[in-house]
């Protein structure tokens, strides 16, 4: 009698297994047992007790609930989304991520009836889960694999050795009274750090700490878009900035006024991430953006920035002079610190006397006096340029051009023999030289001084491995700029997959500059002379053959790089 009342009590897989007729009831019973008393799951019992081989378990299971059987021995390990799942999630749930698609996710399982284990997943991903049945023995030894891996990277970028806080900041230390409740609680650091890791491991290149009054999100800027991340519960939302703020050196005791200050992630002997925190004040609590600032961004190159051989030999010609002012212009968060630290990167030698003045200094360069202006106490770009001109210089670079005196003083540097760097906030490069005229520059100093403007936007760059061909009519490629030359056949136009791959967000990965590189020529300083305006001298640029940003971005196109709507996006005329 006590027989037929084992079914009732053993777990999904195990009745499943006995239905099948592949195991004795008195055997599932036994084998559960096992796995209870091990606080191990049954199919992990029950393949290591060797009544059933791992396979025939796993196409049993497979044809019973109608899912997929995958062989994990053809998984390529460069394509799983590792991170998707949390690894003590995964090891506690047995459920490993394949690949995602959209907003589902195939995830790896070897035993289909353990419903809450999904549902937990479900829950932390956020994501449609597509279940794919696989053998436990090679889903044990995948899932081993990628916590060690997580294990050693915490383990080198963990908080004592490798992986430290540095605080760094323009203002001496505040005295302050912090409790210990603020600053150490484990959960929060621990979950700040991960924050942290997480943001650099996917490239971005801001974080965003929001609170509002029924919740509050995380947020990252991947490729110049913000995504969610995580949404943690609302009461830790003091705890959270109080722990920014005491590591970027900040009051934490001062909630009503804004705060900048800065951090530093040391990753490991060679290399150190930089992290500018900016506090604000809302209704609901203290907003923080953290900037992530990657001192190895400087040290690409300026091939890895995107300039076509023309413009890249341009650039460098002008900043190769002994004197004059090059400029770079754009939005914010168009890159141009990356090119002007690029240039300075090239310039940079034991024989030159380099010094920066920037708001804050972003990437700190061995070999480069760098200063960070605080125009509350009086030390502005313009008396920042006049102690420069006395510490014996050869090239200067000015983090903005704001006002007439900082642009006449520029100006003058540039021509009394220095090379001057500087940028300003112009749609493209012929409005550039318009825009010192309207500050109050004289246009004989402008045409004298500037040699060469450079406007500049970022793209999303399509993912190598999921871009897709497309085909669009002749009409509507001319009507974004094309020409009759330029349909000519030997080219394809691409465009990103919806949803994207495992590689990517969206169908996009990464980003490439789109330039529009001037080098103001002789004509173009006769039409200054004549207090020309932008349209005049972009006339004149286009007679010299220099691109316009729309130009340079359909080059882009042709080259597979980006996509029509990324280059309408960010040129839009």
């Amino acid at each position: 009698m006590a027989a037929t009342t084992l079914p009732s009590k053993l777990g999904g897989l195990a009745r499943m297994l006995v239905q099948e007729q592949l195991l004795s009831e008195e055997d599932a019973a036994s084998v559960q047992a096992s796995a209870t008393a091990q606080r191990i799951p049954f199919v992990s019992q029950l393949v290591q007790s060797k009544k059933l081989p791992a396979l025939k378990i796993a196409e049993t299971a497979a044809n019973a609930f109608g899912f997929p059987l995958f062989d994990l021995d053809a998984l390529n390990p460069d394509y799983i989304p590792a991170k998707t799942i949390d690894t003590k999630l995964m090891a506690s749930s047995r459920v490993m991520a394949l690949q995602s698609r959209g907003n589902s996710l195939f995830v790896a399982l070897s035993d289909p009836t353990n419903l809450h284990a999904l549902d937990d997943v479900q829950f932390q991903v956020g994501m449609a889960l597509s279940p794919v049945v696989v053998e436990e023995d090679k889903l044990s030894k995948w899932i081993a694999r990628l916590v060690e891996a997580s294990d050693t990277s915490m383990q080198s970028l963990s908080m004592s050795d490798e992986f430290s806080l540095d605080m760094e900041s323009g203002n001496e230390p505040v005295e302050q009274e912090v409790s210990s409740a603020e600053i150490d609680d484990a959960p929060v650091v621990k979950y700040i750090q991960k924050i942290l890791l997480d943001a650099i491991n996917m490239g971005a290149s801001d974080l965003h700490f929001e609170p509002y009054e029924k919740y509050y999100r995380i947020r990252y800027r991947v490729d110049g878009v913000l995504q969610e991340i995580a949404q943690p519960p609302l009461a830790i939302k003091e705890k959270m900035a109080s722990r920014i703020k005491v590591i970027s050196n900040l009051d934490i005791s001062e909630k009503r006024v804004p705060q900048d200050g800065r951090m530093k992630l040391v990753l490991s002997k060679t290399r150190t991430i930089d992290f500018r925190v900016s506090t604000l004040p809302m209704i609901n609590g203290e907003k923080i953006v953290m900037r992530i600032l990657d001192p190895s961004s400087a040290t690409l190159g300026i091939e890895a920035l995107g300039y076509e051989p023309d413009q890249k030999e341009a650039l460098l010609s002008a900043v190769s002079r002994p004197y004059g002012l090059v400029l770079v212009t754009g939005p914010t968060g168009s890159g141009k610190t990356v090119s002007l630290y690029t240039c300075l990167n090239i310039l940079n030698s034991p024989g030159v006397n380099i010094s920066t003045a920037e708001d804050p200094a972003e990437i700190p360069l061995p070999g480069i006096n760098q200063v960070n202006v605080n125009d509350k106490q009086g030390l502005t770009f313009a008396a920042a340029l006049k102690a420069f001109l006395r510490q014996d210089p050869d090239i200067i670079m000015i983090g903005e051009i704001r006002d007439l005196e900082t642009a006449d003083m520029a100006i003058k540097a540039a021509s009394t023999g220095h090379m001057v760097l500087s940028t300003l906030h112009t749609n493209d490069a012929p409005s550039t030289l318009t825009r010192l005229m309207n500050m109050g520059v004289a246009p004989f100093n402008i045409a004298s001084a500037v040699s060469l403007i450079t406007a500049q936007r970022l793209a999303r760059r399509l993912c190598p491995h999921c871009r897709e061909p497309l085909d669009l009519p002749k009409e509507a490629l001319l009507s974004v700029g094309f020409t009759e030359a330029d349909l000519d056949g030997s080219w394809q136009l691409y465009g990103p997959r919806e949803g994207g791959c495992e590689m990517c967000n969206g169908g996009y990965k990464g980003r490439v500059g789109i330039y529009q590189v001037m080098p103001v020529s002789d004509e173009m300083s006769r039409i200054i002379m004549k207090n020309g305006t932008a349209h005049d001298i972009a006339d004149q640029a286009k007679r010299e053959g220099v691109r316009d940003l729309r130009q340079s971005g359909l080059m882009k196109v042709k080259q597979g790089l980006t996509s029509i709507a990324e280059v309408e996006a960010v040129t839009n005329e």
